[in-house]
């Protein structure tokens, strides 16, 4: 069954999109991260902007934030669709979500309510600021699935905490506390577990206050200032796509998504 994103306005001017997909463990889908898109481009577009939108929190639902790519099915295709849908799921819908976010003028909240893993803590990225509940982990395991992660992805990490951070997070995978990703600049805050909704939403509600066009202003100016110092060549692009994509052939890939799913180590065989 797949997930659904929940909708509701909390306050005036802040609209919350909730992540709802308790058997998975909040793991995104293709319907969750189409209706991120969707929502976002909605609310924090030119027509809900009209509409009196000031601020966007996205969390999850049931103690849960998200998981990552809900990659529990593909341990049991065929190579070839092994193939075909772990890159389908990886690039898309999830470029859309994560693009919405950032090109939204509208301030965005992400609470952290639970666990926060791979793609979810990517997606939270994209998200202006971040508030964690004090008992999750926050983490980022390609290196444990075989994958190499789009160099898109790796951006934005290396552009919040840092190259040396961004080493540490990808190439360990280690899962760090809320401590650690504050001290790190990861999240912005942090809040007991029953508070952290309400310390949002009144940060929202702070956000939303504020006037409009210079939110959408400093917005714009931040986008492109980290475009500008992000840029790469055309031909630099292609080849780091290739690298990635090489990723999803691999007999590693297969291992790790497989090892995942079967609760066990993964046995390497670096190809």
């Amino acid at each position: 069954m797949p997930g659904e994103l929940l909708t509701d306005r909390p306050a005036d001017g802040v609209v919350r999109l909730t992540i709802q997909n308790p058997e998975r463990h909040g793991a995104l889908d293709h319907a969750i991260l189409d209706a991120i898109a969707a929502a976002v481009g909605e609310h924090g577009g030119e027509a809900g902007i009209a509409a009196g939108v000031r601020a966007i929190v996205l969390t999850g639902a049931g103690g849960r934030f998200s998981s990552g790519y809900d990659l529990g099915g593909l341990g049991d295709l065929p190579r070839d669709e092994f193939v075909r849908r772990a890159e389908a799921l990886i690039a898309h819908p999830f470029t859309a979500a994560i693009e919405a976010l950032e090109a939204t003028d509208v301030p965005t909240v992400a609470a952290l309510p639970g666990h926060t893993m791979g793609g979810g803590l990517e997606l939270a990225l994209a998200c202006d600021l971040r508030v964690a509940a004090d008992h999750i982990e926050l983490a980022m395991p390609p290196a444990k699935l075989g994958l190499v992660y789009p160099h898109t992805g790796l951006r934005r990490f290396v552009d919040v905490i840092g190259v040396a951070r961004t080493r540490e997070l990808f190439l360990l995978g280690h899962p760090i506390d809320p401590g650690t990703a504050l001290a790190w600049g990861l999240v912005n805050g942090t809040a007991d577990a029953e508070d952290l909704q309400d310390e949002v939403l009144a940060l929202a509600v702070d956000l939303a206050g504020h006037a409009p066009l210079a939110q959408r202003g400093n917005k714009r100016m931040l986008r492109e200032l980290l475009a500008a110092e992000g840029h790469v060549t055309p031909e630099l692009q292609a080849e780091l796509v290739a690298l990635r994509e090489s990723s999803f052939e691999s007999d590693d890939l297969l291992e790790g998504v497989t090892a995942f799913r079967e609760k066990r180590a993964p046995v390497w065989r670096g190809r």
